[in-house]
């Protein structure tokens, strides 16, 4: 199956009082784009922007700045992103008929319905995380009032989040429908078996990839096969959305990315959550279950569903709950030296969840991303480089050049911590406050 779909970037996730003229003094800045760390900082930020940098024993304060807020005994980072969510799936029980089909249980119009009317507190419980900015990687043309942060028209089950392509002049056609609402990147998924091989797409993803480019649209694509992704990068992609997960990269695909500058986005939790939900073993870490959706997080266990109404695909993982953690455990004995091997090859890596899948929640998801990535052997500043300066290269344009790093000119978002996530990625979710547009956001009072 060949599919295209759409990227958003660019939201604003929340609002608040009008941003004003605020400095920040006496914190720690660590700034991953260039592993800059500096102690007794002070950042100046007038209104959205940053407007200066540095050590508070050689700066000189502009005349009449606006309110210090101290900061001692803490450390700020740029914002962190997730590059990879999808705002059409909740992360629910019911999201993804097509791998779990419980219309018997909650039809999914509803569904559809009950996401569209929580869009805004979704966008709260990634602020809450720190998480300022995301890449929506496909839906529904709906998304793109995501996008605008409304969700006004008329439910309609007859924009599909995935579209069947089935040759390269329909590709071509579908991406000159999907450059009308001037996306940010196009999307293709397409998936390998003995009736397809890799190289049957190759003439699909080519027209793909050139009317694309030809619209200055960069394109993704959804391979977790190394061939299936060797093949998609040799044809001009521009972005892997998902770690290759079948076999060990070699020596030429390691070069082919770095030549190509292609950035990746391993997409780790997601390896372990439909197999954990369906099986009744989900791992849901603390930053989770305290700011993850509470209906959502409800949904996930299985038991509560009737047994005649379960799928045989859950049926099957209750029974043999030892068989889906053996498959987590071959998934990431592959998947994570490989991104182990690409990280230190200087591939750029950008930190993504897939959040709104089965079990992926929508914001503190990125921490157990985090957490796989440490265990794949990353240091600290390589994840936290992942969730900001190299997140933002997968933004592109002029947002890309002004987020996940603190610097002059760059938009004012910014995470505070209370601990030192240098000394221990799990700290990355001791949240004192969040700025967004240059507005402050106790972290406390973000979900009351």
């Amino acid at each position: 199956m060949k599919t295209i779909s759409v990227i958003i970037a660019g939201l604003t996730l929340a609002s608040g009082a009008p941003a004003e003229k605020i400095a920040l003094t006496g914190g720690t800045l660590i700034n991953p784009g260039n592993g800059q760390i500096v102690e007794n900082a002070i950042v100046l930020i007038d209104g959205n922007r940053i407007a200066r940098v540095g050590e508070a024993k050689s700066f000189n304060w502009p005349e009449a700045w606006g309110p210090r807020i101290d900061c001692t005994g803490k450390f700020i980072l740029p914002g962190y992103i997730d590059t990879h969510i999808h705002f059409f799936q909740s992360g629910d029980l019911f999201t993804r008929p097509d791998g779990a089909d419980l219309n018997s249980v909650r039809p999914y119009k509803d569904e559809v319905a009950w996401i569209k009317s929580h869009l805004d507190d979704v966008f709260a419980r990634y602020i809450r995380c720190g998480i300022t900015s995301v890449v929506d990687v496909g839906g529904p043309f709906w998304n793109f009032e995501a996008r605008k942060k409304a969700s006004r028209e008329k439910l309609d089950l007859g924009d599909p989040p995935i579209v069947k392509i089935d040759g390269p002049e329909q590709a071509r056609e579908f991406v000159r429908k999907l450059a009308a609402q001037k996306p940010d990147l196009v999307k293709i998924w397409y998936i390998v078996d003995k009736d397809h091989p890799v190289d049957a797409f190759r003439p699909t993803v080519r027209a793909t990839v050139e009317e694309s480019h030809a619209h200055q649209i960069r394109v993704a694509v959804h391979a977790t096969e190394l061939e299936t992704a060797r093949a998609a990068v040799e044809e001009g992609a521009d972005i892997l959305v998902h770690s290759v997960i079948d076999k060990p990269v070699d020596d030429s695909f390691v070069k082919l990315l770095k030549d190509r500058h292609i950035i990746l986005c391993p997409t780790l939790v997601v390896f372990e959550r439909y197999g954990r939900t369906f099986s009744h073993q989900l791992n849901l870490m603390p930053e989770e279950k305290a700011w993850g959706n509470p209906e959502v997080i409800a949904s996930l266990d299985v038991t509560k569903i009737p047994p005649d109404k379960l799928p045989d695909r859950i049926k099957t993982a209750l029974a043999k709950p030892d068989d889906a953690l053996d498959r987590i455990k071959k998934t990431y004995a592959v998947a994570l030296p490989n991104l182990k091997r690409l990280a230190d090859a200087g591939v750029t890596i950008a930190a993504g969840t897939d959040a709104g899948n089965i079990g992926t929640i929508h914001g503190p998801a990125l921490f157990r991303e985090f957490q796989l990535m440490k265990e794949a052997g990353l240091t600290p500043m390589q994840i936290l480089q992942c969730a900001t300066v190299n997140a933002a290269k997968l933004f592109g344009g002029e947002t890309g050049s002004h987020i996940g790093k603190i610097d002059k000119g760059a938009f004012a978002d910014l995470v505070i911590l209370k601990s030192n996530p240098l000394d221990d990625i799990a700290r990355a979710s001791d949240i004192e406050a969040v700025i967004k547009n240059g507005v402050i956001y106790p972290a406390e009072s973000i979900l009351k």
